[in-house]
């Protein structure tokens, strides 16, 4: 018998994937067990692959989260088919019928190109292929949206970016489905609908495509997962590195604001490049993170079964891995992301793009433990290899709990634009923001923080002003108060100087400036500190701020020392908001209440502001208490009795009720050059509602008060109830860790290494 050299080559194949699979056992798949050589020969092979439904169905009924997961995929697709398919002519913005739908539907390809592919269940094939075939006929026949408010209009959705959504998703039942059609179905499909549809989110709209924005990540992967499947070379360049020889004016702007194409950079992996630092973290904040990491992700795991040589996963120093770690990291004790610049508050890993991201970083990552607790919570995996993996690591019991700790996360490229510093301290949680602009989804709010207690809010971002997908509320878009409210500074717990906007709220000034880390420190379990510098929202003035979080053993719980040091040439009137939330309790200031609301200011967010209450503060310490989810909290700062207390309400020239009606105390002074803010924040005892008990309901504080400030130092003593004086300094100037600081206080001395000093005096 003559043996050609094929015939070989396929036997060594087979016998090499029979000794790396016998091999295996049930905790140990990863993505080295799939070969190169065969995986790029092969549908499905983006997600989903070949060997991963050989592996998948091998452990079927015996993997608990994952049959779980099965099972509800299954029920949702068999009653969608028993509705039958609905393909309507576009019309509707987001959170319209047809809008919904359509959307509905890429869901549903999806999730039936893979119930086809794990169950072998042809029903699942013909649906998918019965619906493209309509998608297929009506798209040829598609103008452009007939909604005419995007910048980049699509064709089944009134933006570009929702076309793209569709066609991420739907290449993935694509791939499911390809070798159950025949060629001139292929052909069909590619020639009237993939290729058109590929075409039109890029080359026929690059001023959506040829950026740097998670609108273009979108697009990117769509347009390279569907050249994957076709295996079409120039789509998949086209989305690694733009259209090319293309170049967009560098003055045009998105519908928020943004610069389109400003530095000339476009494609994939511009994409991972520039918005990511090297901590992970993506300048645009969480909420958007969450929302890219989708594409990221999936069209990663594409480039990589498909084109392994392109080590997609190892790019800038596998930041994609990185990215998911710090998006962790970015959520509260709940899992909710912190609603850094426009974000939804309630967004969580629970939502679907964060289960992929936990699998993939398990899977393509270091099969970190901490993640299998993160899935057991989501309660659901990925049908995929990835969800494989993750299922197998839970039912082998290798969980464990993912420790979120404090961290410091750099913003930009090469990670010096500043940052976001997260003090952990018990169940308490300081967010500091001193990140660059943060794309056209940025907010004025240099130095801003925010304050939680076991997940819940203590003193608050505002986030974004929108009603996503709430077709009632302005098309779920974005409002018009996102700018003229949310973006402000005012709405922000930062300084605000002369009822004016950082940069002037402008993004063309804001997007070339950031602030600078002064320095973190995390090292001391009982004194957490994070201190930044911004020198450009104002130009002639200077804030440094100082945040700590401190373990006292005097305080029943964890407390926070904001520290804000302003400086500047010339007098000004600042305003010093804190955004709590609850009801007030009690002050130790008198003020009075108008009879008739009226709005704060005319512009910069003060319009949105009812002045409900006003009062002189108190001469030294001004002292506020308020009642909030059956806990108290106290805050003490430091005034004078020329300086003012505004109790404030948001909802002012607020007709149509966009806004949430939520308070504020704001600090003012006028006629300052110099000052230094000093508060405390405590979170202390707790009411029962059941028993009527209240628990340790006062402040723990007698006095705080500033020993010494000048541009080197500040110090500050806070004296507790029972008279115990705790001194803080912090190094103004040269805070590294390895200098030493000799200073004297009222004739005694204090000697220190590092960037801060705290003692019981």
């Amino acid at each position: 018998m003559k043996i050609n050299n094929n015939t070989i080559f396929s036997f060594i194949i087979s016998l090499l994937l029979f000794v790396i699979f016998s091999c295996k056992e049930d905790g140990d798949i990863t993505k080295e067990s799939i070969t190169e050589t065969t995986i790029s020969q092969e549908h499905p092979k983006l997600i989903l692959t070949a060997q991963g439904v050989k592996d998948i169905r091998a452990q079927l009924g015996t993997i608990p989260i994952f049959d779980k997961t099965l099972e509800l995929v299954k029920q949702e697709v068999d009653t969608e088919i028993a509705e039958g398919i609905e393909v309507p002519i576009p019309k509707d913005y987001s959170g319209g019928y047809t809008h919904s739908r359509h959307k509905q539907n890429w869901f549903i390809l999806q999730k039936a190109g893979l119930l086809y592919q794990i169950l072998d269940d042809e029903k699942y094939a013909k649906y998918v292929k019965d619906m493209l075939m309509e998608y297929e006929a009506l798209y040829k026949t598609l103008p452009l949206h007939p909604k005419t408010r995007s910048y980049a209009r699509g064709k089944l959705f009134w933006q570009c970016l929702n076309d793209s959504n569709w066609l991420v998703y739907v290449s993935q039942a694509y791939d499911c489905i390809y070798n159950y059609l025949t060629e001139e179905e292929r052909n069909r499909l590619e020639t009237n609908l993939f290729r058109p549809f590929a075409d039109h989110i890029s080359v026929d709209s690059p001023q959506f495509y040829q950026r740097v924005h998670n609108h273009s990540t979108w697009g990117n992967a769509a347009v390279g997962m569907i050249g994957l499947v076709m295996d079409d070379e120039e789509l998949i360049d086209r989305a690694l590195y733009g259209i090319k020889d293309l170049k967009l004016d560098a003055r045009e702007k998105d519908d928020d604001g943004g610069f389109l194409n400003k530095d000339g950079k476009a494609g994939f992996l511009a994409n991972i490049e520039d918005p990511f630092s090297p901590d992970g973290y993506y300048n645009e904040g969480p909420y958007y993170q969450r929302y890219a990491m989708y594409p990221f992700l999936v069209f990663a795991q594409g480039l990589h079964n498909v084109k392994p040589e392109l080590k997609i996963f190892e790019y800038k120093e596998g930041v994609l891995l990185k990215s998911i770690n710090a998006l962790l990291n970015l959520s509260d004790a709940n899992g909710d992301f912190f609603p850094l610049n426009d974000g939804q508050k309630g967004m969580s890993y629970y939502n679907s793009a964060l289960v992929t991201a936990v699998d993939v970083s398990y899977y393509y990552g270091n099969q970190n433990s901490g993640l299998l607790s993160i899935a057991k919570e989501q309660d659901r995996v990925l049908l995929d290899d990835s969800g494989l993996a993750v299922a197998l690591g839970i039912k082998n019991g290798k969980e464990q709990p993912f420790d979120k700790k404090s961290i410091n996360l750099s913003d930009g490229s090469d990670g010096s634009e500043g940052g976001v510093g997260i003090l952990r301290n018990e169940n308490i949680e300081l967010v500091f923001k001193y990140a660059s602009q943060g794309s056209s989804h940025g907010h004025y709010d240099k130095l801003s923080y925010s304050l939680y207690e076991e997940g819940e809010e203590v003193i608050q971002d505002y986030g974004l002003s929108r009603f996503v997908n709430i077709e009632q509320k302005g098309g779920g878009n974005y409002l018009k108060e996102n700018k003229t409210w949310a973006k402000q500074t005012i709405a922000h717990n930062t300084l605000t100087q002369n009822e004016t906007s950082h940069f002037t709220g402008k993004y063309d000034i804001g997007s070339l400036h950031h602030s600078d880390l002064h320095y973190f420190s995390s090292e001391n379990e009982n004194v957490q500190v994070v201190s930044a510098i911004e020198k450009n929202a104002y130009p002639g003035t200077t804030m440094l701020r100082t945040m700590a979080i401190i373990k006292d053993e005097d305080f029943e719980k964890p407390y926070v020392l904001d520290i804000m040091k302003v400086t500047s040439g010339s007098e000004n009137q600042y305003d010093f908001p804190f955004y709590y939330l609850g009801q007030v309790l009690q002050t130790n200031f008198e003020y009075n209440s108008p009879q008739t609301l009226k709005p704060l200011g005319v512009k910069n967010g003060y319009q949105h502001l009812f002045l409900e209450g006003s009062g002189k503060a108190s001469d030294q310490n001004s002292k506020f208490s308020w009642f909030n989810n059956n806990k108290f909290y106290t805050l003490t700062t430091m005034t004078n009795n020329k300086d003012d207390l505004l109790f404030t309400r948001i909802g002012a020239n607020d007709p149509e009720f966009n806004l949430r009606r939520d308070p504020a105390l704001i600090l003012r002074t006028k006629n300052s050059k110099n000052r230094t803010f000093i508060s405390v924040i405590e979170a202390h005892g707790s009411y029962s509602p059941v028993s009527e008990s209240a628990v340790n309901s006062n402040s723990s504080i007698k006095e705080i008060r500033t020993v010494l400030d000048t541009d080197n130092y500040s110090a500050i003593e806070i004296t507790g109830i029972n008279e115990s004086v705790k001194l803080f300094i912090t190094a103004n100037k040269d805070a590294s860790d390895e200098a030493q600081h000799n200073i004297e206080i009222k004739n005694k001395t204090y000697k220190w290494s590092g960037p801060y000093y705290f003692k019981k005096k």
